[in-house]
């Protein structure tokens, strides 16, 4: 016996120990001990059955089995050999209805391993719930769309894996598109796509500047595409959507294991030595989901604007020039995937003197609504929205509306709800809370301070600040708000 015909008629080698398998898992539902030595004995009775026959189906020896168990007296473990056989045609009889639903061959495959890793979730309530779904007549890539849906929308507390089965639906449909992608541009293999990818200026050139073709050959071995039955379905969307290289027309030409490659590869290019070594290290914690990296790594790493960094800071000075360069710096910052946080405590309060007219200032909110609208029209290399954080301290006279910017009720020009607004609290202000809940604390505008005391009280701390703040607050000349 050298072949097996299985029941889609594609012949595999015949393997003894995959019989002796199924018979221990028999034995072991009954609770009944089994020694390798009986399971080779029964393995001998089948294949002395087939002596002489290079060419046998699966049926054939699964009928075999039942017998040789039965003759050796393992009436118990029969039965539940019997009862095996009947579950595993009703898996495979319901794998083929939702490829025949679907209409793609290969999905097969995806629904047999995830019987194999989730055995509790029902793959006919699967079913159902794509034909509840299912209108009119879609395409095959519309079906598979909706079948992925369908694990999806069945995720609850209760049966939280649906998710990681969507996730697979969605990784197996992904990789079709990509194959798809890769046959139309004759991409073969790793250092063919980077060459491609580079070409196209989809892909940093130091990249291949840095790694020789030997290098790019020996690293492409890390690849395993297992890992991607890691991905949860919203994981993987996410990573999808914002991460891997498309090209101009959107077309995937990058898989999730190529782009932890990838990211890899930049991290590991200074090193001297064993830089192999660890390029693997990198693309092991990525792949394994032990880490993972901020937006502009995973976005930039490996691409021609490598920028790498996620957050910055800004103070914006107290002129029109100033505030415009600093909403410059953020519209560039944003571009290429970072988030700012920016300090407006030198900017002029509402009602303050410009070139000496009183009452000409518009605060600091109107400003802050430009850094909010620049958040929303520069996004973060299209992939998520611009995140900026706008700092005020807390003597500052414009601090009661700006403790009302994500609100919603209140004249809504005065409002900026794409920013994150944050106080800078001093160390005086929560000592005078200790002392006296109930006495003042005075708001006041930093140009008038600059103008009166000649300095800026935004710009010194501790004891120093303190005894400035003190004297501001008995200055007549300084105009206060108490904010009640």
């Amino acid at each position: 016996m050298q072949t097996i015909i299985k029941r889609g008629l594609a012949e595999e080698e015949y393997k003894g120990e995959k019989i002796c398998h199924a018979m221990e898992k028999a034995f072991r539902s009954e609770g009944i001990p089994v020694s390798d030595e009986k399971l080779r004995l029964l393995l001998s009775k089948v294949e002395i059955a087939f002596a002489g026959q290079s060419r046998v189906t699966v049926e054939e020896i699964q009928n075999t089995v039942e017998e040789a168990l039965m003759q050796n007296g393992d009436y118990k473990v029969a039965r539940a050999y019997i009862l095996y056989r009947e579950k595993r045609t009703l898996l495979r009889h319901l794998r083929q209805r939702i490829k025949e639903e679907i209409g793609d061959d290969g999905i097969e495959e995806v629904l047999l391993k995830i019987q194999k890793d989730f055995p509790d979730y029902d793959l006919s309530r699967l079913s159902a719930k794509y034909l509840s779904l299912s209108k009119g007549t879609l395409e095959k890539k519309e079906r598979l769309l909706l079948l992925t849906r369908a694990a999806a929308e069945l995720t609850t507390q209760e049966e939280p894996d649906w998710e990681r089965i969507a996730g697979r639906l969605l990784s197996y449909q992904f990789h079709q598109e990509l194959r798809k992608a890769e046959a139309s541009r004759n991409l073969d293999g790793f250092y063919e796509k980077l060459c491609y990818l580079t070409e196209q200026g989809l892909y940093g050139a130091y990249i291949l500047d840095a790694y020789s073709k030997e290098e790019v050959t020996e690293v492409s071995c890390f690849l395993d595409e297992s890992r991607n039955d890691l991905f949860t379905y919203s994981g993987l969307d996410l990573l999808l959507s914002r991460y891997t290289i498309r090209d101009r027309q959107h077309t995937p030409l990058e898989s999730p294991q190529e782009m932890y490659l990838g990211i890899a590869m930049h991290l590991a290019m200074k090193e001297k030595e064993n830089r192999a070594l660890y390029v693997k290290e990198f693309y092991d914690m990525l792949s394994l989901h032990k880490v993972t990296m901020a937006t502009p790594t995973l976005s930039n790493a490996r691409k021609p604007y490598h920028q790498l960094s996620s957050c910055f800071i800004d103070t914006v000075a107290d002129s029109l020039d100033g505030i415009y360069q600093s909403i410059s710096r953020f519209a560039d910052v944003s571009k290429y995937g970072g988030g700012m946080g920016m300090y407006f405590g030198k900017v002029r309060s509402r009602g303050g003197k410009i070139r000496g007219f009183e009452g000409a200032s518009g605060g600091v909110i109107r400003w802050i609504r430009v850094v909010n609208d620049t958040a929303v029209a520069v996004d973060q290399l299209g992939m998520r929205q611009g995140a900026v954080a706008v700092y005020l301290d807390a003597w500052h006279k414009d601090l009661p509306e700006f403790l009302q910017l994500r609100t919603n009720n209140g004249d809504d020009r005065m409002k900026a709800h794409d920013v994150f607004p944050a106080v800078c609290y001093p160390d005086l202000f929560w000592k005078k809370v200790k002392e006296d809940l109930n006495q003042n604390w005075y708001l006041m505008d930093p140009h008038d301070i600059l103008l009166i005391k000649g300095y800026c009280l935004e710009d010194f701390y501790g004891k120093e600040w303190e005894t400035r703040y003190e004297d501001c607050v008995r200055d007549n000349r300084i105009s206060k708000r108490v904010y009640v």
